[in-house]
């Protein structure tokens, strides 16, 4: 069976052009340094902080720029700065919450939503999806078999288009309970 790149995925924030302006200056733009495996993705030079209402923690900004202002964290990164993050697609802001105050070298802003844990998922071209037998947005498990700390997570969505490479995201938190240090391969498995 095919097997799927396992990818962990830390803490990061996305940008809406309003907030990019606020927090390096009107008109800056973001300086890419690596391309993620997503094309058109990819990891800036540019970082924020993130001040809670119990801590702080340094994120890096990916790109490109979105509509909406997201930060995604572990459950852990939220619990240690005092915030909650709910369990969603990127993208889905409807109905979170915020409570931070992100930091830039030119201003800084705070949030009222947009915090979330991004629920774990798979991305798949239209051939992948067919030849693995799933449709957008159907929920699959995926065993991670590791060094003695062997998985099968559940619950992760199943994200297609055209222009998505085939990879996993799982967060930090994920990685740790199975062990995994970079990448991974998963297989799909009936639940």
């Amino acid at each position: 069976m095919r097997t799927i790149l396992v990818e962990v995925s830390a803490r990061h924030i996305h940008l809406s052009r309003a907030d990019m302006d606020v927090l390096f200056g009107e008109g800056s733009e973001l300086h890419p340094i690596k391309d993620l495996s997503q094309p058109g993705q990819f990891a800036s030079e540019e970082k924020v902080t993130l001040k809670g209402p119990k801590g702080t923690a340094g994120v890096r900004v990916l790109g490109p720029l979105r509509k909406e202002t997201q930060v995604e964290l572990s459950l852990t990164d939220a619990r240690s700065l005092g915030v909650k993050a709910q369990i969603r697609e990127s993208g889905d802001l409807e109905g979170t919450t915020g409570g931070l105050t992100i930091v830039g070298p030119k201003g800084e802003i705070a949030i009222d939503r947009g915090v979330i844990a991004a629920k774990r998922h798979i991305h798949m071209t239209p051939e992948d999806a067919a030849e693995f037998g799933v449709n957008n947005g159907d929920i699959v498990a995926v065993k991670i078999e590791t060094n003695g700390r062997s998985v099968v997570f559940a619950d992760t969505v199943i994200r297609v288009s055209p222009n998505y490479r085939l990879a996993m995201h799982i967060d930090t938190d994920e990685a740790n309970a199975a062990a995994i240090a970079g990448e991974a391969q998963g297989t799909l498995v009936a639940f």
